[in-house]
């Protein structure tokens, strides 16, 4: 966009609008937003971890002039741990998020699930050495989840001081529920993981066609800047080309589900194009799953650990560096 590099931190993005950015954006490392007018403040999301959470808001107050504790309300994009784990340290917001996202965020997103299998790592292989690497940083183990005080399916508009803020449910797309915050009067939308931006998006929910919706709903917003759930901010063209990924996937999927391919050989067989550039190419796995229990009405559980199997089975072949044997540790020979 030229607005602003891809640092990590706070960035002012309009007239009382920040965005909080992690680079690389991969997994883990999602974008946060705030809203402040007239003394009062939203906050779009928290992070990871509580560590992450409160590096966010001590550095928010340089920055946007408003400490934690001044935040009125939260709102959840979405269930995913990324956006959510850190809510237990804004202390005095009412938190808000769709009904889906609530309960999902109860259900199949409490972090002690989480917390549970990266102690298991070291016995599961290759699939131990993918999930180490994509969420070894993280710390779950001290996390208290905070769900949402209020819900709301739909559209929801709150007002923070003289300014609107629009909250619309455009999900089931990458999860149940997902939100986007469009504040109409300075151009400006928190868009949660409907979008990310140099990143492969991941479709735990679908159907896909809902979600080139949503990236259509964004298309048709009077928006100069867009903040992505993931990786650098954004305009619109950033959003076409998220729509193009995912129209692409549509057609190729389709066609191998038509030939009598199962899902994990068509995520095999289907070539990435420019689109395998983008950060963790090997979601197509899980993305091309979903699509295929849309189209063969498939409503049992999923069976998240196979396909999180599958991601490293595809992510090995595309960096095998990380996973060739460490060197043994040195022994200490000291007495």
């Amino acid at each position: 966009m030229g607005r602003t590099s891809f640092d990590k931190g706070w960035h002012r993005v309009g007239d009382g609008q920040f965005a909080y950015l992690q680079p690389s954006g991969t997994w883990g490392y999602s974008n946060a937003g705030l809203v402040v007018d007239a003394g009062q403040a939203l906050l779009v999301d928290t992070l990871f971890d509580e560590r992450l959470t409160a590096e966010m808001l001590h550095d928010m107050k340089d920055v946007a002039g408003i400490a934690s504790d001044e935040i009125g309300t939260l709102v959840n994009t979405h269930a995913n741990g990324d956006h959510t784990y850190g809510n237990r340290l804004v202390r005095n917001a009412s938190i808000i998020a769709t009904e889906a996202s609530a309960h999902e965020m109860a259900v199949e997103d409490a972090p002690e699930h989480i917390a549970s299998i990266m102690k298991q790592t070291h016995t599961l292989g290759q699939l131990g050495v993918y999930l180490d690497n994509i969420f070894g940083a993280f710390d779950f183990d001290s996390i208290v989840a905070k769900l949402p005080d209020t819900t709301f399916t739909g559209e929801k508009t709150l007002k923070v001081g003289d300014k609107a803020v629009h909250l619309v449910e455009l999900g089931p797309a990458h999860t149940a529920g997902d939100t986007i915050i469009h504040v109409p009067g300075d151009k400006v939308v928190y868009t949660g993981d409907i979008l990310f931006i140099d990143g492969t998006p991941i479709m735990w929910r679908g159907p896909v066609g809902n979600w080139l919706k949503a990236c259509d709903y964004i298309l048709g917003l009077d928006v100069d800047t867009i903040v992505p759930g993931h990786g650098p901010l954004t305009d619109k063209a950033g959003v076409r080309a998220m729509r193009s990924y995912l129209a692409y996937l549509q057609e190729e999927t389709k066609a191998r589900h038509a030939a009598g391919m199962t899902s994990w050989d068509a995520a095999q067989d289907i070539s990435l194009r420019e689109f395998g550039a983008w950060e963790d190419p090997e979601r197509i796995a899980v993305t091309v799953d979903t699509i295929y229990r849309e189209l063969n009405a498939d409503v049992s559980p999923r069976n998240v650990p196979e396909l999180f199997g599958r991601m490293a089975a595809l992510d090995l072949r595309h960096r095998p560096e990380r996973y060739a044997p460490k060197p043994a540790a040195c022994q200490d020979h000291a007495h």
